[in-house]
């Protein structure tokens, strides 16, 4: 691997102002890339944008709500003026809404982590769909659960929400397998010392778990050697 393995290449990260994302952008924009952070909140996405131009890399920050209308395709048209093509996509935003038999599921909190989790991911593949097939050899990371494939007790909201992402991304992967050079990837980041896991755990030591640069390292390592559709691990 060269100082700068990914020099020229255009990624995008959402969910990046913080946990698992923020640690990613850092990690392709130290590595070469020009990273698009994108996550609701403005000052983190500035904090991380900082970080990037520290370490010789460059950023361009995009605060926006991925469930709002019409804000995805702006997104992208925004992108498609400035850069002729995406080389990498890294989904990471999800909502982990609360924790709950299914009986006693909030179907109005359960609508808006669908939105969010496999909804608005629909959105972003169908947007940045051109871009990326415009790549030589783009890359789709999804970032997943256990749960997604795994079921657990009182997990049905957010563990149905990465199943489908799952089914969602990894359908658009074969449909593009033979007819570009997109390749998409699922991983699962596994105890991760995140916001979200601390709200899903709070008696946990949050000492006793990965932190996101370890997620973040996988995930650059992956960008850099590349992978086939389909492909699927959990960093441990």
């Amino acid at each position: 691997m060269t100082d700068k393995p990914l020099a020229d290449r255009i990624a995008l990260v959402t969910g990046a102002s913080r946990g698992i994302g923020a640690a990613t952008a850092r990690a392709l924009g130290a590595a070469g890339a020009h990273v698009v952070l994108t996550a609701r909140t403005a000052g983190g996405l500035e904090e991380v944008e900082e970080a990037i131009y520290a370490s010789g890399g460059s950023a361009t920050i995009a605060p926006m709500d991925l469930t709002e209308n019409e804000s995805v395709a702006r997104l992208a048209a925004a992108v498609g003026e400035r850069w002729p093509a995406l080389d990498l996509l890294v989904l990471n935003a999800a909502s982990l809404g609360s924790l709950s038999a299914v009986p006693a599921i909030d179907f109005k909190e359960f609508a808006k982590v669908l939105t969010l989790n496999v909804t608005a991911q629909a959105a972003m593949l169908a947007a940045f769909d051109p871009l990326l097939k415009a790549a030589k050899q783009a890359r789709v990371i999804g970032i997943t659960s256990s749960v997604g494939r795994t079921p657990r007790a009182y997990w049905g909201t957010y563990g149905a929400s990465k199943a489908a992402f799952e089914n969602l991304l990894l359908s658009y992967g074969e449909e593009v397998r033979h007819i570009s050079g997109v390749r998409v990837g699922v991983l699962n980041p596994g105890a991760t010392r995140t916001k979200m896991r601390a709200r899903a755990f709070p008696g946990e030591n949050p000492e006793t778990v990965k932190a996101p640069e370890v997620v973040a390292e996988r995930i650059l390592a992956l960008a850099v050697g590349g992978f086939e559709t389909g492909h699927f691990e959990r960093v441990e």
